[in-house]
């Protein structure tokens, strides 16, 4: 049985979370897209637990799209996070961030990171990056099971 693979969204600005939901939208990928606002409810989220814990709603993501700079726990702790978890460490994280900083490139593919992306100017930049980015990694590439 062939179930919709999920993609989880970490960004804790609104304005950017809207933006990635039109360009998905504008994508018609055939997945399900979740949300969240900083790196404990990524680490939740993947845990299952807290309001997360419907595992029949909250699956496990086939790809992360990872903002840097976001409370409580930023994207830099939380992708170190998962690809140090046995659990986690093979699902594909790609960094979407604003910054373009040298350091943050390096750390991440450091850390593992699957790519990093810096975040668009232009909304129809940002819809075909999400297009290409996900047909890359739900049609082409082969991931292990969920």
């Amino acid at each position: 049985m062939n179930k919709i693979p999920t993609i989880l969204i970490a960004d804790d600005d609104e304005d950017d979370r809207f933006l990635v939901k039109s360009a998905f939208d504008d994508c018609t990928v055939s997945c399900s897209i979740h949300y969240v606002e900083n790196g404990v409810e990524v680490m939740k989220y993947l845990e299952n637990e807290g309001a997360f814990d419907n595992t029949l709603k909250y699956t496990k993501p086939c790809l992360i799209l990872l903002d840097l700079n976001m409370p409580k726990k930023d994207g830099r702790e939380v992708l170190k996070e998962i690809k140090s978890n046995p659990k986690f460490k093979a699902t594909p994280v790609v960094i979407l961030t604003t910054s373009k900083a040298v350091e943050d490139v390096n750390l991440c593919y450091g850390l593992g990171a699957n790519g990093y992306i810096v975040k668009p100017s232009s909304f129809t930049e940002l819809a075909n990056i999400l297009k290409v980015l996900t047909t890359f990694w739900l049609n082409i590439v082969t991931l292990p099971p969920v």
